[in-house]
């Protein structure tokens, strides 16, 4: 058993060691649900954070689903697979009433029998790790899954996820991906125009954020500090919210030659 595998396997106790897609244990939902307005039924559905897509975004999303249990599949690619990635992921959903499981990227036809339609598109919702987004692009590109993901879009598996799960849904953002310094990556496009996550958490996103759009290097866009985010459907910014009193969303555009950023105020879900 490789190491990984067995870290993975001894976190999570019934899982299927060495299998590129991870299946947890069914868990007992916790209580306290999220107070929400319903999500029109058959819209194109995606929640991201700018950081941190922990237990509470997790439970909002499985009621955007609509299901008294969803299935929810984790997509570890920006992460290279991480395991210790994978672990957190079940363990952020062990309080809810949800059916977690990981799909690895880096995998073998040996070991994988199912294919990405059959896997991406049996689920409620899909969230996607942070890490590489440059890499993450790549890699959806030539497996193929960038076209089976925005299959899941359209038939409104609720898509999610935080820094670069977030970003992945854009048009175009501002990345760490590359060397030296925060660049433009082109993503998918489901949402129309920009994105910068972990707004006030580095330094350095936002003014270069301004600097992009202020020259139109960049389109017009949502930047969302850590622990805030947006819940677009169809992309119309539907609700805004945070797990914390102090994090925020900003739409940032360029209106009479300057650079504005409108304060997009959330609410607070736990």
């Amino acid at each position: 058993m490789k190491r990984r595998d067995f870290l993975v396997s001894s976190a999570l106790g019934s899982v299927g060691v060495g299998a590129s897609l991870i299946a947890g244990p069914a868990v007992a939902d916790a209580a306290n649900g999220v107070s929400e307005l319903p999500a029109q039924a058959g819209a194109r559905k995606i929640l991201v954070a700018g950081g941190g897509f922990n237990t509470a975004f997790i439970r909002y999303m499985a009621t955007l689903t609509g299901k008294p249990r969803p299935k929810l599949l984790y997509l570890p690619t920006a992460s290279a697979d991480s395991a210790s990635g994978i672990i957190t992921w079940f363990r952020n959903c062990a309080p809810l009433n949800v059916e977690p499981s990981a799909q690895e990227s880096f995998i073998a036809s040996t070991r994988q029998s199912r294919s990405w339609e059959d896997v991406l598109l049996s689920v409620d919702g899909i969230v996607c790790s942070g890490g590489n987004t440059l890499n993450q692009q790549a890699i959806w590109t030539a497996q193929g899954m960038d076209v089976v993901l925005k299959q899941a879009w359209e038939r409104g598996i609720v898509l999610g996820g935080a820094s670069a799960g977030s970003l992945c849904w854009f048009e175009e953002g501002t990345t760490d991906s590359r060397p030296k310094e925060l660049s433009i990556v082109k993503c998918l496009g489901f949402l129309k125009g920009s994105h910068s996550p972990h707004y006030d958490a580095e330094k350095d996103r936002r003014p270069l954020y301004h600097k992009l759009i202020g020259s139109g290097a960049l389109k017009p866009g949502y930047a969302c500090d850590n622990d805030a985010g947006i819940y677009f459907e169809d992309n119309e910014v539907k609700r805004v919210v945070a797990t914390r009193a102090e994090a925020k969303v900003y739409y940032v555009s360029l209106t009479g030659g300057t650079v504005t950023e409108k304060v997009m105020e959330p609410e607070r879900i736990s």
